[in-house]
């Protein structure tokens, strides 16, 4: 399972009810933060997230509204005395560009609260029971990435098979858990695929943020349970879409359609229109869609079956 809290849904410009794109991805104690553009701090203080424990930030792409609120969030980190360091991931034209951005305004990586990590399309992290990787996408000649976060696939204990055989409720089961094999008190061993069920999939979040076309992302995309994606313009302005490279909610709706995915989060919305105008489009394709809103909190789980 994945928690996210949509910190800033707004395209470009901040509004009265949408700030800058920001969003917090959390997993366990792990905590990370989607882009940070102006402000975002501030909606960490009104979502009552805080601070404390958000150890790694992850670009999408260099554009000043997904990366102005950087220098004025490390410097609050610093002011508050918040332990840790800061990883700020992107790709290498990213890292570059946020490198010398912070060194003019907070000061340089080396002895300051944060550091620079530059990735390419692959692995990101590896946990035991989750995993995150990149992916390429298309923006406006940008190397932008994408994020997928990934629970491993993982067999439940079957309750009644353990009950049966008289194994006990604590560090024996923990094992069987976690794939090793037990001897219980009267010398008999119990191998974990004994007391196991069928392989269930993990929880599968894909995060894209500005794009100018979808046929690369189906792929990277493809089975989410949730993907979360920018919706800025309407078809009927399709062709401004294209001029300024971004989608319009009928392409998003008919990349979550076309892939598999179960629910679409949209964001990055733009003033022009009303959010029932850009629901409506996308839902056309996918139905189960919905429009982000600022201090939305959404909790994503495999989806059964």
């Amino acid at each position: 399972m994945f928690e996210l809290v949509f910190l800033g849904t707004a395209a470009a410009v901040p509004s009265a009810e949408r700030g800058l794109p920001a969003l917090l991805v959390a997993k366990g104690a792990s905590r990370f933060l989607i882009d940070c553009g102006e402000g975002t701090q501030r909606q960490l203080m009104r979502s009552a997230g805080g601070f404390r424990g958000l150890h790694h930030v992850l670009l999408t792409h260099a554009h000043l509204d997904h990366v102005l609120g950087l220098a004025g969030l490390l410097a609050s980190f610093a002011l508050y005395r918040v332990d840790g360091i800061v990883e700020i991931i992107g790709s290498g034209e990213t890292v570059a560009f946020v490198g010398r951005y912070l060194a003019q305004t907070i000061g340089p990586e080396r002895g300051g609260n944060y550091r620079l990590r530059a990735v390419s399309p692959g692995p990101v992290l590896v946990h035991p029971d989750w995993r995150l990787d990149a992916f390429p996408v298309v923006h406006r000649g940008t190397a932008s990435l994408g994020f997928l976060f990934r629970d491993e696939p993982r067999r439940r204990l079957l309750t009644e098979r353990l009950d049966a055989l008289g194994i006990p409720a604590g560090p024996e089961r923990a094992a069987l858990a976690q794939g090793r094999a037990v001897m219980l008190a009267d010398g008999r061993r119990i191998a974990p695929e004994t007391v196991r069920g069928p392989t269930m999939a993990g929880a599968k979040l894909a995060i894209v943020g500005d794009t100018e076309e979808v046929a690369t992302l189906a792929e990277p995309v493809g089975e989410a349970d949730a993907l979360v994606i920018e919706a800025t313009f309407l078809d009927r302005d399709a062709a401004l879409a294209r001029a300024r490279g971004h989608l319009t909610a009928a392409q998003a709706g008919r990349l979550a359609r076309d892939a598999g995915v179960g629910e679409l989060l949209l964001t990055h919305i733009s003033g022009r229109y009303k959010p029932h105008e850009l629901l409506a489009e996308a839902a056309g394709h996918h139905p189960n869609t919905r429009i982000a809103a600022d201090f939305d909190r959404i909790s994503i789980f495999a989806r059964s079956g």
